[in-house]
């Protein structure tokens, strides 16, 4: 249908550059976080959000923060109602307030929580907040590495809309398929065409709410096992980003990093589908119940890609460096 093709063009055309503000010299950096949206009754946060918080901004001076990417479910447990939900104060504006994170864009995708509730007010809330960034439930993020003529491409994808809705409140309960057919098929076809596009770009990396690969609770999404993983080999994507479990893991498979920084709000430490990852891909895991949170910064230099993941104490959990494709 001509709609469709219109929206394809639409999300195709948006790849917002952008430009660093000039972190530590001649690298593009930024957090990852997922999993962070508080609660639904006051205080409307919980203690781990607002440590991880204070967390980035500190990291944010230290290390470099161009810009934050939220990994969804930024509002729990059934998102916001309109664009105006007092929600968007009291679980994001008054939350990340350290001067490390002030000015500094997000950019955001929903999750299965958010899909719960209204995620067109999610996107229109960018007309009311200078650093909410929610262009479209999919996009494309075009990044210039300072210094260099290196470029990068950041995929923010809908899994949800690709792969339906999943509850969370049983083990491995994966989503049941995605609720329009159609809709899924574009966004499918739009991540294909952007990574045909990105073959000249140094690193790509695409991200979504559901994780390709967790030993944690939900464990793997069927779904993007099937749809996403050959698309991530086949076209050599450095790393794929994610939340939806509520601890950090990485794990490198195919040659793909898989980041899942689920630790914003809540913490969990349960391992149910260790057996259901490839054998050896597991590099990392940390999900004590008694740490205050955590999340990853990441640091592309035209040499390398450096993923750190944080705990909300400042200390770091564990490094890695993945080469340009």
């Amino acid at each position: 249908p001509p709609q469709m093709l219109a929206l394809l063009w639409l999300t195709a055309t948006l790849a917002t550059p952008v430009t660093p503000g000039g972190g530590p010299g001649g690298a593009l950096t930024f957090l990852a976080l997922g999993d962070w949206g508080g609660l639904p009754d006051p205080p409307f946060v919980t203690p781990r959000e607002v440590a991880t918080a204070a967390a980035m901004g500190q990291a944010a001076t230290e290390l470099g923060g161009d810009f934050v990417l939220a990994l969804g479910d930024n509002f729990y447990y059934e998102g916001v109602r309109d664009e105006w939900d007092p929600r968007f104060q009291d679980t994001f504006e008054r939350v990340f307030v350290s001067p490390g994170l002030r000015g500094v864009p997000w950019y955001v995708m929903a999750g299965n929580h958010d899909h719960a509730g209204n995620v067109t007010a999610q996107l229109r809330y960018s007309h009311h907040s200078p650093r909410w960034h929610f262009p479209h439930p999919y996009y494309s993020l075009r990044l210039h590495i300072p210094g260099s003529n290196a470029t990068a491409r950041l995929l923010v994808l809908d899994t949800v809309l690709l792969c339906g809705h999943a509850d969370d409140f049983g083990v491995g309960d994966v989503p049941a398929g995605p609720r329009d057919a159609a809709a899924a098929g574009a966004h499918l076809a739009w991540l294909r065409s952007q990574l045909e596009a990105a073959a000249g770009d140094r690193f790509v990396l695409v991200a979504g709410h559901y994780p390709v690969w967790s030993v944690a609770k939900h464990g793997p999404t069927p779904c993007l096992v099937r749809l996403l993983r050959p698309l991530l080999r086949r076209h050599r994507v450095t790393a794929y980003l994610c939340g939806h479990d509520h601890n950090l893991q990485y794990l490198e498979e195919g040659g793909v990093g898989y980041v899942l920084s689920g630790a914003g709000n809540f913490m969990e430490d349960a391992r149910p589908h260790d057996g259901s990852v490839p054998p050896g891909s597991l590099r990392f895991f940390f999900g004590t119940p008694t740490s205050p949170g955590g999340f990853a910064h990441l640091r592309l230099e035209p040499s390398a890609v450096t993923v750190t993941f944080l705990e909300a104490t400042g200390r770091v959990l564990h490094r890695v460096t993945l080469p340009p494709r």
